[in-house]
């Protein structure tokens, strides 16, 4: 069932909300959070659906905003959906003029009351989500710097900045499956580890968030590999007896292997974005593992820029040693030169007087 009220307020929207359950013949709510959903014009309907998709495993109220342009007039347009493809309701928000500066004053009194509220931004974040007007009223706040067109590893890296109590992103989400797997690994051969490598495409998130992991972790140091894609396909760690590799090409099927076993596939799939959602709204508390992964992202972030301008200023130093052992060699050369023309400047007039003699001298002429 869809509904639109065009011009509308937020209290008319709880009211419609209200009526359609009554009709339905539930009044009460058996839904367990309220679930937003900041997006635009051109990705809400994926987003919506990927979220109504999630409400199936967690019934949830799912309100989605769109913030048009804040110029003109204020005005509130609203979509209702109830029962269509999810377990809950389903409101898109179409905020324009004044209320686009402040979206939380319209979804305040649409959540329901006495449960969570989750934040989900599934394309550019805002460089805090904590202190976003919508994320200030949830208690998660997902991210997803994975779909930042531009500047992944910057955005990813701003967030890792900015974390608080509570922020998640879905970059991290991607690497459940790989960390269970390094960790059973570590169970069945539990050697002590020197180094590791982490093998994925030029720009991916997830594979930046896994070396910061086990570097972490495993106090070693983890480089970084690139390949083709997709996505991350391979993460070796070393040891005394050999390597622990697990291999994935094709982004579906992986090769486990370790030291004195026989190799074994195992599934690895390349999840989508509904299950990996269903998975962070399956806790809500904040995420520890989480946090100290990102602020061992900014470490190696710092590690990185010192490296780089510690090279710069080398290179500074060795172009300014070149250029003054050039200016010392080019100094004898200047002086030497300087001589030479003051010796000739020298021997001129004592030409002249020469030339000057011979002239004067009997039958010099016609010799």
């Amino acid at each position: 069932m869809s509904i639109d009220l065009t011009a509308t307020n937020a209290a008319k929207i709880a009211g419609a909300l209200l009526h359609e359950r009554r009709k339905a013949g539930s009044p009460a709510m058996g839904m367990v959070l309220t679930f937003i959903v900041i997006t635009d014009e051109g990705d809400h309907y994926d987003a919506l659906r990927a979220a109504r998709t999630v409400s199936r495993e967690h019934p949830a109220r799912v309100l989605g905003v769109i913030r048009r342009s804040s110029r003109g007039a204020a005005n509130l347009d609203a979509e209702i959906k109830i029962g269509e493809g999810g377990s809950g309701e389903t409101v898109l928000l179409r905020m324009s003029g004044e209320l686009a500066k402040h979206p939380e004053s319209v979804v305040l009194p649409l959540l329901l009351p006495d449960s969570p509220v989750v934040a989900w931004w599934p394309g550019k974040p805002p460089e805090d989500p904590s202190t976003d007007p919508i994320g200030a009223l949830a208690q998660r706040r997902i991210t997803d710097a994975a779909t930042v067109e531009r500047g992944r590893s910057r955005a990813m890296l701003t967030q890792a900045t900015n974390y608080a109590p509570g922020n998640t992103d879905l970059s991290w989400t991607r690497l459940t499956s790989w960390r269970a797997l390094l960790a059973a690994a570590l169970d069945q051969y539990p050697a002590k580890i020197t180094g590791g490598e982490v093998e994925a495409e030029r720009v991916n998130v997830s594979a930046d968030l896994l070396v910061a992991w086990l570097t972490r972790r495993l106090k070693v140091d983890v480089s970084r590999a690139v390949t083709k894609g997709p996505g991350i396909t391979s993460v070796s760690l070393r040891t005394g007896g050999g390597d622990i590799v697990i291999s994935r090409p094709d982004g579906v099927l992986a090769d486990f292997a370790i030291p004195n076993a026989p190799t074994r596939p195992v599934a690895l799939k390349r999840r989508e974005t509904p299950e990996l959602l269903a998975e962070e709204l399956r806790r809500l508390d904040p995420d520890d593992i989480y946090e100290e992964t990102v602020k061992s992202l900014c470490r190696l972030a710092e590690r990185t820029a010192s490296g780089t301008s510690t090279k710069k200023d080398a290179s500074a130093k060795a172009a300014l040693s070149a250029k003054s052992t050039a200016k010392k060699r080019a100094a004898p050369a200047k002086s030497a030169a300087k001589k030479t023309a003051t010796k000739s400047a020298t021997n001129k007039p004592t030409a002249k007087k020469t030339a000057h003699k011979l002239a004067a001298t009997p039958g010099s002429a016609g010799s």
